[in-house]
């Protein structure tokens, strides 16, 4: 037979509805109420009729008052360096969807690539009680980890810092750098521009791949460092396509400079793959929708999310755990960008 609903009696009034109301609406202590807040210890029977007199009573637990009598807030931080690029806004719902499911709540900061506002964000997880941090540094902030203290467990997406330090997640940024050099290669393109932010580790280790591919195959390494948006990229790349000597492909390091490059080409009344090739970094819905369809790598940037969770968790149930780094594969999704150079059809 199955359980009985439980009824409860209440009054309404203006005054803020607070534990004993609720205690009293369910018949239980004031203690009792509270081990179901807290999910403590409780039966089924005193659990149902708890959940059941907050229900009907609309009361709201008070969370600053919570976090003064525990170790934390129950709120995972996630700190993104943009969140306008769509890697890291989808990365930001996987977080999310993995806190909501373990009743956990979510603060996200962006820090537009400041080390200065990273900072001030860090500052407010401590102030805040965090349960632990999720966090994507800096180049600069990510050298100076080694250097900071917290008081709850910190995973690194997407960028690295000093080994043996927090427990990582990542792609192997260097090995899918040199399959997009790989790939062009292998359709005839030999003057290949490499396109990376500068700001990130991960930048830093796709131009390593990048410039890996290219002395292997005994080809010119021409790379540039610039800001990792949209803007920038379209300059540095307009700028390299009146050149005599233009590169005929160009590798790209984020979804946000793909965007950009592709832009500087349509501004140039040039073609891909036609006129240049071009190829870069993440699966955004737009680059199978524009042209013969950009050449990218895709990122598992759901897995991503949900494995820093896991390793957020992990940490907290064993906090002498040896840190972890955990590289992903990405995946080269091959389209009409890439194509032949003309004469290697």
């Amino acid at each position: 037979m199955g359980r009985e609903r439980v009824a409860v009696m209440v009054s309404f009034s203006k005054t803020p509805v607070g534990i004993k109301d609720v205690a009293k609406a369910a018949g239980v202590s004031a203690a009792t109420v509270s081990r179901v807040l807290g999910h403590g210890p409780v039966s089924a029977d005193l659990k149902e009729k708890g959940e059941a007199a907050i229900r009907a009573t609309g009361y709201r637990p008070n969370l600053s008052a919570r976090r003064l009598r525990s170790q934390h807030s129950r709120t995972i931080g996630l700190i993104v360096s943009d969140i306008r690029n769509p890697f890291f806004t989808a990365l930001s719902r996987a977080v999310e969807d993995a806190a909501y499911r373990a009743e956990m709540r979510v603060v996200l900061c962006n820090t537009d690539e400041n080390p200065d506002r990273e900072a001030m964000y860090l500052r407010l997880m401590q102030e805040e009680r965090i349960t632990g941090l999720i966090y994507a540094p800096t180049r600069t902030s990510a050298k100076a980890l080694a250097r900071m203290s917290f008081e709850f467990p910190v995973v690194l997406v997407d960028r690295t810092g000093p080994s043996g330090i927090h427990d990582a997640v990542v792609i192997d940024n260097h090995g899918a750098a040199a399959a997009l050099v790989d790939h062009l290669a292998d359709n005839g393109h030999g003057r290949i521009l490499g396109l990376f932010g500068n700001t990130s580790s991960t930048a830093i280790e796709r131009h390593d791949g990048y410039r890996s591919a290219m002395e292997a195959r005994g080809l010119t390494v021409d790379a540039r460092f610039v800001a990792p948006n949209d803007r920038a990229a379209q300059i540095a790349l307009g700028e390299r396509l009146g050149d005599a000597d233009r590169p005929d492909a160009v590798v790209v390091s984020n979804g946000l400079m793909l965007l950009g490059a592709y832009r500087a080409l349509r501004a140039a009344g040039l073609e891909a793959p036609r006129d240049i090739a071009l190829a870069g970094f993440d699966n955004d819905t737009w680059t199978e929708l524009v042209g013969p369809g950009l050449t990218v790598i895709e990122q598992p940037v759901t897995d991503i999310g949900r494995t820093a969770m896991d390793l957020l968790f992990e940490r907290l149930r064993l906090p002498d755990m040896a840190p972890r780094k955990v590289v992903l594969a990405g995946r080269l999704v091959a389209r009409g960008s890439s194509g032949r150079a003309a004469g290697n059809e």
